[in-house]
């Protein structure tokens, strides 16, 4: 079967990009999903989601994105294409981003930076948003959290960001650091609840996930009332993996689908040492053998949910991403960086007048059916990454097909594992 082709999976339909011109793609243009997601496909991983199936489905929560894709894909390095951009999710919004909660952070390995986790671990609490980005570009971003804060007079509350980041050196010219604090600054500003774009999109822009194209990925689930009613929401940054582990619902996806490798279009391969045994485009693609490091990369997971949840009992919810990672066919390799950050919007403001404040704790014994819904849901957002990610052709050539939906299909119906469509919620 032919694969998906570029262009990337956003509104406006993008060729291979080699205008001088820097687009720079606001959340509010990246709002419709163009493609089915994986509930669509009849692929649920269990439980009932929320409205969107996105981390939005915890009230107040916002999410928003700045993409950038410009440049020439056979530019040298510092000069060349241009795949990646910034990620914004504010736990209370815009309106309420002075609003601390609480939160905890998680690390299964620890290549790679998450700022500002350790006065978080130390508080157990989050103050002002979460971003993600490219691994070259986290200290622009960090400060331009803190320029964004100063126009509010929240540079004290919000001094120190917490920004976390994967490497998207395959596909993005990460040498050129093009991000910028304006990038930051619309992603914060553009940020906001209901449906959330994924793939191709802010940080996730120049991502790849088990060989494939990946990105931005989210999903949600909604307790039943018996088990509090609660929502659990995901949103991740999907760059890990490698393809032979990929697993979708018990099925050997990975194995099943190794071909359609990464690979360069024009006339020599990528200068980077990693990828000096990457083949060329015109021969490879039925290629079944890794060429390129594998599970090199790394996830970023963001968990939020309304329970009342102190910071020890969101530590343990963080826990639970690997499970849902490791059913995908993640393994926390070594040069992976695998960092989880959980947290609540229970409200943590005093009274006015006063310097307590009354919290709550959801009992223990209560807290399974979150374990569950984080696993389900890491599983499914990071599908849903995939699945909303067409083949991109970026920095020095470099290309990475997408994930091709109609084998993925195939390949779950002939494990017996594709239910009907799940009705709409």
């Amino acid at each position: 079967m032919t694969p998906r082709h570029e262009p990337v999976r956003l509104p406006l339909r993008l060729g291979i990009v080699s205008c001088l011109l820097l687009w720079s793609l606001p959340a509010e243009a990246q709002s419709t999903q163009a493609r089915p997601r994986a509930r669509d496909l009849g692929i649920t991983f269990g439980g009932q989601s929320g409205p969107n199936n996105a981390i939005t489905d915890v009230s107040g929560v916002e999410v928003g994105h700045t993409t950038l894709i410009s440049g020439d894909t056979r530019g040298p390095r510092g000069k060349g294409a241009v795949r990646t951009g910034v990620t914004a999710v504010l736990p209370r919004g815009k309106d309420g981003v002075s609003e601390d909660v609480f939160a905890a952070i998680y690390a299964l390995n620890g290549n790679g930076e998450m700022t500002g986790s350790h006065w978080l671990t130390e508080s157990g609490q989050l103050a002002g948003p979460v971003m993600l980005t490219n691994t070259n570009d986290v200290g622009t971003v960090r400060d331009s959290v803190i320029s964004w804060a100063m126009k509010r007079g929240l540079e004290w509350e919000l001094g120190l960001p917490v920004v976390a980041e994967t490497w998207d050196g395959l596909l993005n010219d990460i040498y050129g650091f093009h991000v910028k604090a304006t990038h930051a600054h619309r992603a914060l500003d553009g940020a906001k609840g209901g449906p959330v774009a994924e793939g191709s999109v802010g940080g996730g822009t120049g991502m790849v996930c088990h060989s494939f194209k990946a990105g931005i990925g989210t999903a949600s689930r909604k307790l039943p009332a018996s088990e509090g009613g609660y929502t659990v929401g995901v949103l991740l940054q999907c760059n890990y993996g490698a393809r032979h582990l990929f697993t979708v619902e018990g099925v050997p996806v990975g194995e099943e689908l190794n071909d359609l490798r990464p690979c360069y279009t024009g006339p020599k391969k990528p200068s980077h040492s990693m990828f000096e045994k990457m083949p060329a485009c015109a021969t490879s693609r039925g290629d079944t053998q890794p060429r390129t490091p594998e599970g090199a990369g790394s996830i970023i997971v963001v968990v939020a949910t309304d329970a009342p949840l102190l910071p020890h009992q969101l530590e343990r919810l963080a826990k639970r991403v690997p499970l849902g990672i490791g059913k995908m066919g993640g393994l926390g390799g070594n040069s992976s960086g695998d960092i989880f950050l959980a947290f609540s919007t229970q409200r943590l403001k005093p009274p006015t007048g006063t310097d307590v404040a009354s919290v709550s704790s959801l009992d223990n014994e209560r807290m399974t059916p979150l374990f569950e819904a984080t696993i389900q849901a890491t599983q499914e957002a990071i599908l849903n990454s995939m699945l909303a990610s067409d083949t991109m052709t970026g920095a020095e050539s470099s290309r990475v097909y997408g994930l091709p939906q109609e084998r993925l299909i195939q390949v779950m119906k002939k494990y017996g594992r594709l239910a009907p469509p799940a009705p709409a919620p």
